[in-house]
């Protein structure tokens, strides 16, 4: 008779130290170790624990954030909003027409309607952009001045092992930091990603190096595959970033004459364009980075490596500096010694 023993999971915290090591399952006595169930689990585990850890992280921080708000209104006998409309509101400038006018040339690809009609809804999203600042700013002088201790442990590192060669990069060639992203040109979240990794970018300059890895997701996404190999004809010219941003900047579009249009915008030989595109050389270089972003377990995207720590989905900045400044610490200690 075939016997199979399982180890069930409700251990009370004592026992727990001395189940971590048993058997999960045997069978006729050959055990199934926890190694060999979590192994090559290993990407997806680490996903989920980020996930629940920066899911935690984001509630501490706005709980933190209400707390030193309550304590400073209180210090100088003010409510909470009679506080943010003076130290916040107070001191924002109003949207100016030409920060309007910028910011509508330099999107209104893709804005679709008449002009006067988007340009209420451009002063109000610059509007709260400069309180959303604003704010920030004032909080970060709370916590300077607060002795702020936060105890929640994030999970273990887990670093996976992403290859970065031959892609193309901006940042510093030797900085500490590798972001390797893996992304999809038709994909809304890799766009809305887009000024937080800018941001990323403004504030680390050479200390982190970003790196871009195709992962279009054809099934959802018809036709991205081909904007990658486009992508990939204009890095063949040094144009990589600029055609990627053209790219991201438009709806998503397959036909061949959109291509060759953005191609013409960025400045790139045509006919070598052309002849790249049509020639179809980089289909199977896609075709590899999307089974590399399989084999470290990316599922859907924008999915981020930072030095190796996975980062899912189009977080906020407060998720990308955490790992990023983390990273840094460790290689200046890691250098002191």
């Amino acid at each position: 008779m075939l016997w199979i023993v399982l180890v069930l999971s409700g251990l009370g915290v004592a026992s727990w130290a001395c189940a971590a090591s048993a058997p999960l399952a045997e069978i006729d006595g050959v055990a199934i170790t926890a190694e060999e169930v979590e192994k090559p689990l290993a990407p997806q585990l680490s996903k989920l624990e980020e996930q629940i850890y920066n899911l935690k992280r984001q509630r501490l921080d706005a709980l933190i954030n209400e707390r030193l708000l309550e304590k400073e209104a209180a210090r100088r006998k003010l409510s909470v909003p009679a506080l943010l409309d003076s130290e916040v509101t107070a001191k924002v400038g109003l949207v100016t027409e030409q920060e309007i006018e910028k910011f509508y040339q330099d999107n209104k690809g893709q804005i679709k309607g008449e002009q006067a009609e988007f340009r209420e809804k451009i002063r109000a999203f610059l509007q709260n952009q400069k309180l959303a600042a604003k704010r920030e700013e004032f909080l970060t002088a709370l916590r300077g001045q607060a002795k702020v201790v936060v105890n929640l442990k994030p999970p273990p590192i887990q670093r996976i092992d992403v290859s970065s060669q031959g892609a193309p990069f901006k940042g510093g060639e030797k900085a500490g930091v590798t972001i390797v992203e893996f992304s999809d040109f038709h994909c809304p979240f890799c766009k809305r990603v887009i000024p937080t990794l800018a941001q990323l970018e403004s504030r680390y300059g050479d200390k982190i190096k970003l790196v871009f890895r195709d992962f279009p997701i054809e099934s959802i996404h018809p036709g991205a595959t081909k904007a990658h190999e486009a992508a990939r004809c204009a890095n063949e010219q040094g144009k990589f970033w600029p055609y990627h941003d053209k790219l991201f900047a438009a709806a998503p579009n397959s036909s061949a004459e959109f291509f060759k249009g953005l191609a013409k915008e960025v400045g790139l030989d045509p006919v070598g364009f052309e002849a790249c595109l049509s020639s179809g050389k980089y289909q199977a270089a896609v075709r590899e980075d999307i089974a590399e972003g399989s084999r470290v377990g990316v599922t859907g995207t924008p999915a981020f490596f930072i030095n190796g720590r996975l980062i899912t989905g189009a977080q906020p900045l407060e998720s990308f500096t955490r790992v990023i400044d983390d990273e840094l610490a460790r290689s200046i200690a890691a250098g002191a010694r």
